[in-house]
């Protein structure tokens, strides 16, 4: 036997060894994406409808009984966001998504997590949704339109992966 042949039989072996050690794949398959690195969210199609710029802070709208929750993340390293606004706006029991009195804002917590409480949302065009928006400059602006499995839930959660500008 020829010494390079002896060499390659040898290569192949420990190849084979290290598949069946479960190390093959680390050696032969590409690095892939780390679990974290996450997209940014894209804005819905009727998202923005009936957005109010510049929509105050506030505790709560109207009289509550319904909450609008969820977080904020910085796209890629998936880091949580804190000191974000996000606006919040639908078609309640006590207004329409157009009239101001729908309208309001909050800010992320530490953990990037909001939380409004709201009037009941009801359906609109056929469909119970609620409207939310991040609309400062840091980030690009997105828009979301989640629709509610039942118009008798009494929460909406909505998840935002921010792009900086």
């Amino acid at each position: 036997m020829t010494e390079t042949s002896f060499h390659r039989r040898r290569m192949l072996a420990l190849g084979g060894a290290a598949a069946a050690a479960g190390l093959g794949g680390a050696l032969l398959v590409p690095a892939r994406a780390r679990a974290a690195d996450l997209a940014p969210t894209p804005s819905m199609r009727g998202g923005s409808n009936n957005y109010r710029p510049g929509a105050p802070i506030v505790e709560r709208i109207g009289s509550g009984g319904f909450w609008m929750t969820g977080t904020v993340r910085r796209a890629g390293d998936g880091a949580p966001l804190p000191g974000q606004r996000i606006q919040i706006w639908a078609h309640t029991t006590e207004g329409h998504e157009r009239d101001w009195h729908s309208h309001g804002a909050t800010v992320t917590d530490a953990n990037g997590v909001f939380r409004l409480e709201m009037p009941q949302i009801v359906p609109a065009f056929g469909q119970p949704h609620g409207h939310l928006a991040y609309d400062s400059p840091d980030f690009e602006t997105v828009f979301l339109r989640p629709v509610m499995s039942d118009a008798s839930n009494t929460s909406l959660e909505a998840h935002f992966v921010l792009q900086p500008a």
